[in-house]
């Protein structure tokens, strides 16, 4: 079995800066986790380090020259260090790679990636969704999580402001992951 047939299934919670992706991603995740679901996560990111100057991982990286840190304990880990290539990795390798044991992994980010996504889009934030416009293949879609009923998209539309937002979003994550 290779890599890819063994890889867990990801959705991508998408949308323009401030729009709400981290909350609704949470949201999703803690649904998904309360289904049974053993639930990751993957964020993409700019410019952010993980690593305290003058501990000792940063002491290994840093002064030390390490590629790579684990930090390892009994109830948590994580990896700190540059990608072993000179390109960043795709959404579905850093799945492979580092999130293999999951259930699902759901992902805040990564827009050009082909995975299923669901796009927050806030009316009086954003001109318009990104759904439609050509910067995202609609045909990856599953939802639009909005606050604007008049968006005109051929996958469903949650109300943002819905209180049970993340469980019509898990019920089509399922649907469309797990059927």
């Amino acid at each position: 079995m290779s890599s890819r047939d063994s890889r867990p299934p990801v959705v991508s919670v998408i949308g323009l800066k401030d729009s709400g992706k981290t909350s609704l991603a949470v949201e999703l995740i803690a649904e998904l986790g309360r289904r049974g679901h053993r639930v990751m996560a993957v964020k993409h990111g700019h410019h952010f380090r993980l690593d305290t100057p003058h501990t000792d991982s940063w002491r290994m990286r840093h002064e030390g020259g390490a590629r790579r840190i684990v930090l390892a304990g009994p109830e948590e880990m994580a990896i700190v260090g540059d990608w072993p290539e000179v390109r960043e990795p795709d959404l579905l390798e850093i799945v492979s790679r580092h999130l293999s044991d999951a259930g699902v992994v759901v992902a805040e980010g990564f827009k050009g990636e082909r995975v299923p996504k669901i796009e927050v889009y806030r009316k009086a934030a954003h001109p318009g969704p990104l759904f439609g416009s050509g910067a995202v293949a609609d045909r990856d879609y599953l939802a639009i999580c909005t606050d604007d009923p008049t968006v005109e998209a051929s996958v469903p539309l949650v109300d943002l402001n819905a209180s049970d937002r993340a469980v019509q979003l898990a019920d089509l994550v399922e649907a469309a992951l797990f059927a």
